[in-house]
């Protein structure tokens, strides 16, 4: 005969439940920490070591070209990257395949071939067409009467010379550069968009309908306020990811972080301190907008936290 005695289970009591302390201490962000001494310790110690100092002045003195490459090529793809995501809500049918088609292309094609092709392609080529019409413009004359006494000529002479005299290297590669990213970065953008605008409830549109709002009415008001508060975080994550990837417009000679670091490092052949300093120049740049992101998604999340409170 088997006795079965009954013990009594109980869990075992989690720790970082009940302690506030522990729980903060086992969330806290101790990477941050280490990293930040790890920079401090490095600088202090090639603070006065040949040639650190002169490759820090150096490297300096793009960080303001890459900050302002990044900040110009987001906004237009941002801008861009919303009006392609309305666009693809259109219920035309050739506005909407013609955008998803534009999408499907720019997204295929990596980032560095599309600032190429843009700088040395297509842009020149446009340029060429350019020149074209303002040949054309600059001989053409147009008599507008008025009345049967007066008649007024418009005299396209002098656009058309300017246009036509216009040269490709006239447009610096930077403002290339710039178009490239953006136009890279607003296909990947709109996707952002347009899964915040499908994230809003259908009754909320459908509520918007039942008070006779058209459809820019509630997209203005109903959907891209609460699309806005979802897609923030990744759109601050895709302008650090692009605040790296700036770092591709030294290709054209962009004076950028990069570009500086690769000249001083061709001319004295001390690559292996310069590349630190770059390196270390970037990760102090993102990790700072990382800080920022983490503090706008904390900032976000404080009414769901009241709600689950």
């Amino acid at each position: 005969m088997t006795v079965v005695y009954d013990t009594p289970t109980t869990s075992r009591p989690n720790p970082q439940k009940k302690n506030p302390l522990i729980r903060f201490l086992a969330r806290a962000p101790w990477w941050l920490l280490v990293m930040i001494l790890l920079i401090i310790w490095f600088a202090l110690r090639v603070s006065d070591t040949h040639p650190y100092p002169i490759v820090f002045k150096a490297v300096k003195q793009g960080v303001w070209t890459t900050i302002w490459v990044s900040l110009v090529a987001y906004s237009m793809a941002l801008t861009l990257g919303l009006i392609v995501a309305l666009l693809r809500r259109s219920s035309n049918v050739f506005i909407y395949q013609t955008v998803t088609f534009y999408v499907q292309l720019v997204r295929g094609i990596p980032t560095l071939v599309l600032v190429y092709y843009m700088a040395l392609a297509l842009i020149p080529e446009i340029i060429g067409q350019v020149n074209e019409f303002g040949e054309w413009l600059s001989h053409l004359k147009i008599i507008i009467s008025i009345t049967d006494s007066a008649r007024h000529t418009l005299d396209f002479e002098s656009i058309g010379t300017d246009l036509a005299t216009f040269r490709k290297r006239d447009f610096p590669n930077t403002y290339r550069a710039i178009i490239g990213l953006a136009i890279s970065y607003s296909a990947f953008l709109s996707e952002i968009f347009r899964a915040g605008i499908d994230s809003v409830g259908i009754g909320q549109i459908e509520a918007g309908r039942s008070l006779g709002m058209t459809r820019w009415q509630m997209m203005r008001l109903i959907i891209l306020p609460q699309a806005i508060r979802v897609v923030l975080p990744p759109l601050a994550n895709d302008f650090i990811a692009m605040l790296k990837e700036s770092s591709l417009v030294s290709v054209l000679g962009v004076q950028d972080i990069t570009r500086r670091g690769q000249t001083y490092a061709a001319s004295t052949f001390t690559f292996f301190q310069v590349y630190n300093v770059v390196a270390l120049t970037y990760l102090v740049l993102t990790v700072s907008l990382s800080l920022a992101v983490n503090l706008l998604e904390t900032y976000l999340d404080r009414g769901q936290r009241r709600i689950s409170s």
